[in-house]
């Protein structure tokens, strides 16, 4: 155990407060878990504090959000560790380490949060550019080091930081778009996966600028798409639809209400050789799944990877009849035989909710359904066991009987 530099404060669990929960792996403590007296309640939000049980025998050590849902996020078991620099290098290190037995080239999800050891932290890498997201007080406040890690981990020159998410805002964090090292990309940057060439707009893009999640699904879908008509339905940059044609699928279809990232997608099929076996709808997806039931149009996969209806336990009901409803407008654009993928990225609708309301939604259309594969995130992205957060992506693909 390594001696802090200074006294730091300290955040006891309540009598009643089941201290198991941490000690067997959980890194969060509920505020209402928490004796939040005069004393505790003056830790400022993202100051470091030791967690101690009510017997006083310590957690670990974490960053302090008393006034927050939750409490502390733990980053350390060892209640006398450091967080510096060194610190940082060593979790990006080890974070670093594993991605490098995955894959052979540096395109995927370098940091995944908790999943990683590094709460509220995420960090994509394409190729020679880092684009993080810190989503977090204690890291904001850290940045200069965090950089310094990042990039002498990596060995990547350029290094940006995308601060819109939504998440920010909980912590009282500002909108901000910075290159913190190297120069911004003048064009998308060409993402070798499954396949194809797909481009992430780094700078302007959607989050980091790819999904590098879905890199598993993709593979799948692939392995159905052989001379394949296939609707990738919520498209983005094209992720189904191009893994697929570089499968040898007939023709693909992309509809996404987004121009940028419709234009992304056609930049990203000719990069691949497949440019004329793409054909782009923008619009509104629901209207345009019943456009192309109007127009009697079929396909022998259908891909339906909307963005997520249901990111908070409140909004899980109307999530969920959001699920049921594009279930029900994609399943009768399967043709008899063929398989329909529907996916989500809400961490609220757990597995068998999202499921539930997928079969309704494929019942409601007329249509017998068989699963065939349940996916999720790709192992860059892994997922904390004590944290459904960290597991958001799930994929169902469905046989429709003929």
């Amino acid at each position: 155990m390594t001696a802090p530099p200074f006294a730091l404060p300290v955040l006891r669990l309540k009598p009643k407060a089941d201290a198991r929960r941490i000690r067997h792996g959980h890194p969060w403590a509920w505020a209402d878990d928490l004796v939040l007296d005069r004393r505790s309640r003056a830790v400022p939000a993202g100051a470091l504090a030791v967690l101690e049980d009510a017997e006083r025998q310590p957690l670990g050590l974490g960053v302090a959000t008393v006034e927050a849902k939750i409490g502390l996020r733990l980053l350390d078991r060892d209640p006398g560790a450091v967080i510096d620099g060194a610190w940082l290098t060593a979790r990006i290190g080890a974070a670093q380490a594993l991605r490098d037995r995955l894959y052979d080239a540096p395109f995927y999800r370098l940091v995944h949060a908790e999943g990683d050891g590094l709460p509220g932290l995420i960090v994509d890498r394409f190729g020679d550019t880092l684009v993080m997201q810190p989503n977090a007080i204690w890291l904001e406040e850290r940045e200069a080091a965090l950089a310094e890690a990042l990039l002498s981990v990596t060995g990547c020159t350029t290094l940006i930081k995308n601060g819109t998410a939504r998440a920010r805002l909980a912590e009282g964090l500002p909108e901000v778009t910075a290159v913190l090292a190297g120069t911004a990309p003048e064009a998308p940057i060409p993402v070798p996966m499954t396949g194809a060439t797909y481009m992430a707009d780094v700078m302007g893009g959607q989050k980091t600028g790819l999904f590098y999640d879905q890199r598993d699904t993709h593979a799948f879908a692939a392995r159905l798409a052989r001379g394949a008509r296939v609707l990738d339905v919520f498209s983005h940059v094209g992720g189904f639809a191009l893994a697929c044609l570089a499968a040898g699928a007939e023709a693909a279809v992309a509809v996404d209400a987004s121009e940028p990232a419709l234009a992304l997608a056609g930049q990203g099929a000719a990069a691949s050789g497949l440019g004329d076996r793409l054909t782009t709808r923008r619009g509104d997806a629901f209207a345009e799944m019943e456009a192309l039931a109007a127009e009697g149009a079929r396909f022998d996969l259908v891909v339906c990877d909307p963005p997520a209806f249901a990111p908070s336990k409140q909004a899980l009901e109307a999530g969920l009849r959001a699920y049921e409803r594009v279930a029900r407008l994609a399943a009768p654009l399967v043709a008899e035989g063929g398989v329909l993928m529907l996916c989500s990225c809400s961490h609220a609708a757990d597995l068998a909710k999202f499921r539930a309301a997928c079969l309704r939604g494929i019942g409601r259309a007329g249509r017998d359904p068989r699963l065939i594969h349940t996916g999720f995130a790709g192992p860059d992205h892994p997922q904390h066991p004590q944290l459904t957060e960290t597991g958001y992506l799930k994929a169902l693909a469905f046989r429709l009987m003929p």
